[in-house]
Protein backbone atom coordinates (compact mmCIF):
# COMPACT_ATOMS: atom_id res chain seq x y z
CA UNK A 1 0.00 0.00 0.00
CA UNK A 2 1.14 3.53 -0.69
CA UNK A 3 -0.32 6.95 0.05
CA UNK A 4 0.00 10.07 -2.03
CA UNK A 5 -1.01 13.23 -0.17
CA UNK A 6 -2.44 15.80 -2.57
CA UNK A 7 -3.48 18.63 -0.22
CA UNK A 8 -2.98 19.56 3.42
CA UNK A 9 -4.92 22.37 5.10
CA UNK A 10 -3.69 22.55 8.70
CA UNK A 11 -5.92 25.52 9.53
CA UNK A 12 -8.98 23.37 8.81
CA UNK A 13 -7.43 20.09 10.09
CA UNK A 14 -7.90 18.53 6.64
CA UNK A 15 -5.89 16.53 4.14
CA UNK A 16 -6.71 14.46 1.07
CA UNK A 17 -5.01 12.17 -1.37
CA UNK A 18 -4.90 8.71 -2.89
CA UNK A 19 -4.49 5.27 -1.37
CA UNK A 20 -2.94 2.70 -3.74
CA UNK A 21 -3.37 -0.94 -2.82
CA UNK A 22 -1.80 -3.73 -4.85
CA UNK A 23 -2.58 -7.43 -4.86
CA UNK A 24 -5.85 -7.27 -2.93
CA UNK A 25 -7.96 -8.92 -5.63
CA UNK A 26 -7.17 -10.84 -8.82
CA UNK A 27 -9.79 -8.90 -10.78
CA UNK A 28 -8.29 -5.53 -9.78
CA UNK A 29 -4.53 -5.99 -9.19
CA UNK A 30 -4.16 -2.28 -8.33
CA UNK A 31 -6.84 -0.25 -6.58
CA UNK A 32 -6.63 3.50 -6.11
CA UNK A 33 -9.11 5.33 -3.90
CA UNK A 34 -9.54 9.00 -3.08
CA UNK A 35 -9.60 9.77 0.64
CA UNK A 36 -10.13 12.78 2.88
CA UNK A 37 -8.60 13.01 6.32
CA UNK A 38 -9.48 14.71 9.58
CA UNK A 39 -6.63 15.71 11.86
CA UNK A 40 -7.54 15.22 15.52
CA UNK A 41 -7.11 18.48 17.42
CA UNK A 42 -9.32 21.49 18.17
CA UNK A 43 -11.72 20.78 15.27
CA UNK A 44 -11.96 16.97 15.30
CA UNK A 45 -11.99 14.79 18.42
CA UNK A 46 -11.05 11.16 18.98
CA UNK A 47 -14.73 10.26 19.06
CA UNK A 48 -16.00 9.82 15.48
CA UNK A 49 -18.70 12.40 14.82
CA UNK A 50 -20.02 10.98 11.54
CA UNK A 51 -22.99 8.72 12.24
CA UNK A 52 -22.91 7.38 8.66
CA UNK A 53 -19.43 5.91 9.29
CA UNK A 54 -21.00 3.40 11.67
CA UNK A 55 -18.63 3.83 14.58
CA UNK A 56 -19.31 4.18 18.31
CA UNK A 57 -17.39 5.30 21.39
CA UNK A 58 -16.49 1.68 22.21
CA UNK A 59 -15.40 0.99 18.62
CA UNK A 60 -13.35 4.20 18.50
CA UNK A 61 -11.53 3.41 21.73
CA UNK A 62 -10.87 -0.19 20.65
CA UNK A 63 -9.37 0.86 17.32
CA UNK A 64 -7.34 3.79 18.66
CA UNK A 65 -5.91 1.46 21.33
CA UNK A 66 -4.29 -0.68 18.61
CA UNK A 67 -2.05 2.24 17.60
CA UNK A 68 1.34 3.17 19.10
CA UNK A 69 1.50 5.76 21.90
CA UNK A 70 -2.25 5.55 22.50
CA UNK A 71 -1.90 4.71 26.21
CA UNK A 72 -0.75 8.28 26.92
CA UNK A 73 -4.13 9.65 25.75
CA UNK A 74 -6.53 6.77 26.40
CA UNK A 75 -8.22 7.99 29.57
CA UNK A 76 -8.65 11.62 28.49
CA UNK A 77 -9.72 10.86 24.90
CA UNK A 78 -12.92 9.12 26.02
CA UNK A 79 -14.50 12.44 26.97
CA UNK A 80 -16.46 14.26 24.30
CA UNK A 81 -14.83 17.66 24.90
CA UNK A 82 -11.21 16.45 25.13
CA UNK A 83 -8.94 18.42 22.83
CA UNK A 84 -5.35 17.61 22.02
CA UNK A 85 -3.48 20.84 22.72
CA UNK A 86 -0.61 21.84 20.44
CA UNK A 87 -1.54 18.87 18.27
CA UNK A 88 0.70 19.92 15.37
CA UNK A 89 3.78 20.18 17.60
CA UNK A 90 3.44 16.70 19.09
CA UNK A 91 5.35 13.66 17.91
CA UNK A 92 2.13 11.82 17.00
CA UNK A 93 -0.47 13.34 14.73
CA UNK A 94 -3.77 11.46 15.03
CA UNK A 95 -6.16 11.30 12.08
CA UNK A 96 -9.06 9.51 10.45
CA UNK A 97 -8.86 8.81 6.72
CA UNK A 98 -12.15 8.15 4.92
CA UNK A 99 -12.11 6.62 1.45
CA UNK A 100 -14.81 8.03 -0.82
CA UNK A 101 -14.47 6.56 -4.30
CA UNK A 102 -12.40 4.52 -6.69
CA UNK A 103 -10.05 6.33 -9.07
CA UNK A 104 -10.41 6.82 -11.97
CA UNK A 105 -14.01 5.53 -12.08
CA UNK A 106 -15.88 7.15 -9.20
CA UNK A 107 -19.09 5.33 -10.23
CA UNK A 108 -17.79 1.94 -8.99
CA UNK A 109 -19.44 1.37 -5.61
CA UNK A 110 -18.32 -2.15 -4.72
CA UNK A 111 -15.52 -4.55 -5.62
CA UNK A 112 -15.65 -8.22 -4.74
CA UNK A 113 -12.95 -8.99 -2.17
CA UNK A 114 -12.22 -5.36 -1.28
CA UNK A 115 -13.87 -2.60 0.69
CA UNK A 116 -13.39 1.14 0.53
CA UNK A 117 -16.57 1.95 2.40
CA UNK A 118 -14.86 2.22 5.80
CA UNK A 119 -12.21 4.47 7.27
CA UNK A 120 -8.79 4.30 8.91
CA UNK A 121 -7.71 5.35 12.38
CA UNK A 122 -4.25 6.81 11.80
CA UNK A 123 -1.21 7.64 13.90
CA UNK A 124 1.46 9.59 12.00
CA UNK A 125 4.81 9.85 13.75
CA UNK A 126 6.16 13.22 12.66
CA UNK A 127 9.73 12.40 13.73
CA UNK A 128 10.15 9.06 11.96
CA UNK A 129 7.68 9.67 9.11
CA UNK A 130 5.89 6.38 9.80
CA UNK A 131 2.15 5.86 9.57
CA UNK A 132 0.30 3.21 11.55
CA UNK A 133 -3.36 2.60 10.85
CA UNK A 134 -6.31 0.36 11.58
CA UNK A 135 -9.17 -0.03 9.09
CA UNK A 136 -12.77 -0.11 10.23
CA UNK A 137 -15.97 -1.03 8.45
CA UNK A 138 -18.66 -3.06 10.15
CA UNK A 139 -18.73 -5.61 7.30
CA UNK A 140 -14.96 -6.01 6.97
CA UNK A 141 -12.52 -8.32 8.68
CA UNK A 142 -11.68 -6.85 12.08
CA UNK A 143 -8.46 -5.01 12.86
CA UNK A 144 -6.84 -4.82 9.45
CA UNK A 145 -3.68 -2.81 10.00
CA UNK A 146 -1.34 -0.84 7.84
CA UNK A 147 2.20 0.39 8.37
CA UNK A 148 3.80 2.86 6.02
CA UNK A 149 7.21 4.49 5.89
CA UNK A 150 8.18 7.71 4.17
CA UNK A 151 9.87 7.31 0.79
CA UNK A 152 11.99 10.30 -0.14
CA UNK A 153 11.40 11.04 -3.81
CA UNK A 154 12.93 14.51 -3.56
CA UNK A 155 9.79 16.01 -5.05
CA UNK A 156 10.43 14.33 -8.40
CA UNK A 157 7.55 12.85 -10.27
CA UNK A 158 7.39 11.71 -13.86
CA UNK A 159 5.19 14.02 -15.92
CA UNK A 160 4.24 14.15 -19.56
CA UNK A 161 2.47 16.99 -21.32
CA UNK A 162 0.53 16.38 -24.53
CA UNK A 163 0.07 19.27 -26.96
Amino acid sequence: MSVEIKDVDLENSFLCGYLRIQGLTDEHPTLITFFEGEIVGPKYKFITSHSTWGSSLKNDMTHWSLLPKWKQLAKSARTENFTVTNHLQREQLWMRWKEYFLVPDHRVKTISGASFEGFYYICFNQHSGTVDGVYYHHKSEKYQTLKLEHVDDRGCEAAVEFR
